[in-house]
């Protein structure tokens, strides 16, 4: 007998995306739906960091970028900044001895200097006792935006001209990388696939640059609902595109 049941398809091993970024969108939302304070889903949310990064990491992802908090969030009640500063300080307190063991590497960019003491210090902390490892970078953009990046880069740029340090007929799209906050990365700093959580379809200020040529997957699921099965269903979209970056195939 035959079965009409279609089979589900698999990953291609070989096609996982090696940079997966990802707005974690929802937060707050999620908790609304369950009549729990906003904070509450920002607890929530940065305890699936832990799950989706053990996921990726496992999958074979090179780099995992997470949005952690943009420049622009710091619009919100006081309050609720207040316990997200606090968020970074817990999360590796309590996820170091697992990061260490799943050979992950972490890296914060954004920035770094205008965050709480406390803050700023367990992302310095964290990055200083996982630099041994050699497997997947864990890449928190932390107070980060992406138009204020990219004038930075170009001020640097510029300045490095004025100095006679650096020609202008020399400013390509390699110079103008490596003066991004991405540029740690090296071939790495460009995500093949982004990702969005929640429902909503924008960048909100986010590698503007580096997603040039991102293949954007949105999908309808608040941030601390989302699985390893949402990660592979998401990969799985992404290894289904024909990616031709302005060419053809």
């Amino acid at each position: 007998m035959f079965s009409n049941k279609k089979a589900t398809p698999e990953l291609n091993p070989d096609l996982i995306p090696n940079h997966i970024a990802i707005i974690m969108d929802g937060n707050g939302r999620w908790a609304k739906k369950r009549f729990l304070p906003r904070v509450a889903g920002h607890k929530q949310g940065m305890e699936n960091v832990k799950t989706i990064t053990k996921a990726a990491s496992r999958l074979g992802v090179k780099v995992l970028t997470l949005y952690a908090f943009s420049t622009e969030n710091w619009k919100r009640p006081t309050e609720e900044v207040g316990y997200i500063m606090r968020l970074p300080v817990d999360f590796f307190d309590t996820f170091m001895p697992e990061l260490i063991e799943e050979n992950v590497r972490v890296q914060v960019m954004g920035y770094l200097d205008d965050l709480p003491d406390a803050t700023r210090e367990a992302a310095i902390n964290a990055m200083t006792k996982t630099a041994q490892n050699t497997g997947m970078i864990l890449n928190f953009a932390l107070n980060y935006g992406s138009r204020n990046e990219i004038l930075d880069a170009t001020k640097q740029l510029a300045q490095q001209v004025a100095n006679d340090e650096l020609t202008l007929d020399a400013i390509d799209e390699t110079a103008f990388e490596q003066a991004l906050m991405t540029a740690p990365l090296g071939k790495l700093a460009n995500p093949d696939l982004l990702i969005r959580t929640s429902g909503e379809q924008r960048i909100s200020n986010f590698l503007l640059w580096q997603i040039a040529y991102s293949e954007f997957v949105f999908t309808d699921t608040y941030w601390p609902d989302y699985t390893p099965e949402s990660l592979e269903a998401d990969i799985l979209t992404y290894q289904m595109r024909d990616r031709r970056f302005g060419g053809l195939k």
